[in-house]
């Protein structure tokens, strides 16, 4: 297994990295809203969603990969009326259609009100 780490994703709030490759998958963990330049959550669903995604979108670059890349991505949402805002961001992304799950929880870090994580292949 190799970690993966860049500047241009928010660091990780806790004992765990950014993204691990383990042959030719990447795994990444979950991507919060947060500015990796400011380390603020953005505000609002929409800004939120955006910046999870280009999170993600620098860790997979860091690893040489696009979006078209992933697939299976796992979304969480604090508000599951937030889901077809959020899923329209998504579409503009994520135009290779991935396996997906989206779900509801209860509260995610720091207030956050979107987190996704993705596996790609490389």
């Amino acid at each position: 297994m190799k970690i993966i780490k860049t500047n241009s994703a928010p660091e990780a709030i806790g004992p765990y990295s950014q993204a691990a490759n383990s042959g030719n998958l990447l795994f990444t963990s979950g991507q919060l809203g947060i500015n990796p330049k400011s380390g603020v959550i953005a505000e609002g669903i929409e800004a939120q969603v955006e910046q999870a995604i280009n999170n993600i979108g620098a860790i997979l670059n860091k690893e040489g990969l696009t979006y078209e890349n992933v697939i299976k991505t796992t979304c969480f949402l604090s508000d599951i009326k937030n889901f077809q805002v959020f899923n329209e961001i998504y579409g503009r992304f994520f135009t290779g259609k991935p396996a997906r799950s989206c779900v509801e929880v209860s509260a995610l870090p720091k207030g956050a009100l979107v987190e996704i994580e993705v596996i790609a292949e490389k």
